[in-house]
C-alpha cells in the first residue's frame, strides 16, 4: 500500500529540513534526507509513496539534493497547498510530479488513500475527488522521461 507522507501542518518546509546544508559539499548519501524534519522517513520511503505538505513547501536555497533524493527515494508526488517557485522548478527539472491542490491537502484524514492522475488532473483523497488543471503536455513528457535533462537528450536523438 502507498504511504502517505503527511506534512500538511507544517508550512514553510525548507531545503535545509528537506537535506542539511551541512552535507551538501559531501558526496550525495540519500540517509540525510529529511532528517531535521522526520527521522524516521528514510526508513519508511518506498517508492510510488506520496508527501502531503503545507504552504511554501522547498523555500530556501536553490540547491537540488532535495529535489534528487525525494526522485530517488521514488516519492510519485508532493501534493502542496503551494510550493517556493525555485523549488517548483527543480522539482520539474528533476522529473518530480508536483501539484498545488490546497483542497485535497486539507481533505486527507489519516489512513486516506491518496491518488494521482497528472493527465486527467485528478487527485483522490479517501472517498473525494479534486480537480487541478491537466500538466500541459511538455510537461508531461519532461516527467514521463525523468527529467529536463533526459527529455532533452531524448529529444536530441
Amino acid at each position: 500500500m502507498r504511504r502517505v507522507f503527511n506534512y500538511s501542518s507544517i508550512d514553510s518546509i525548507n531545503t535545509d529540513q528537506m537535506y542539511p546544508g551541512k552535507y551538501v559539499y559531501q558526496d550525495f548519501d540519500i540517509n540525510h534526507l529529511f532528517e531535521d524534519l522526520d527521522p524516521e522517513f528514510i526508513k519508511k520511503v518506498k517508492p510510488g509513496d506520496i508527501i502531503l505538505a503545507g504552504k511554501n513547501f522547498g523555500y530556501g536555497s536553490s540547491r537540488e539534493q532535495p529535489v534528487v533524493g525525494l526522485k530517488k527515494v521514488g516519492i510519485k508526488a508532493v501534493i502542496a497547498k503551494s510550493f517556493a517557485r525555485i523549488f517548483y522548478r527543480s522539482g520539474i527539472n528533476q522529473g518530480l510530479l508536483l501539484i498545488e491542490s490546497p483542497e485535497a491537502v486539507e481533505a486527507y484524514k489519516e489512513g486516506d488513500g491518496v491518488e494521482v492522475d497528472s493527465k486527467e488532473g485528478k487527485i483522490r483523497v479517501g472517498k473525494n475527488t479534486f480537480q487541478f488543471p491537466p500538466l500541459p503536455v511538455e510537461l508531461q513528457e519532461i516527467l514521463k522521461d525523468g527529467g529536463l535533462l533526459a527529455h532533452i537528450v531524448k529529444e536530441l536523438k
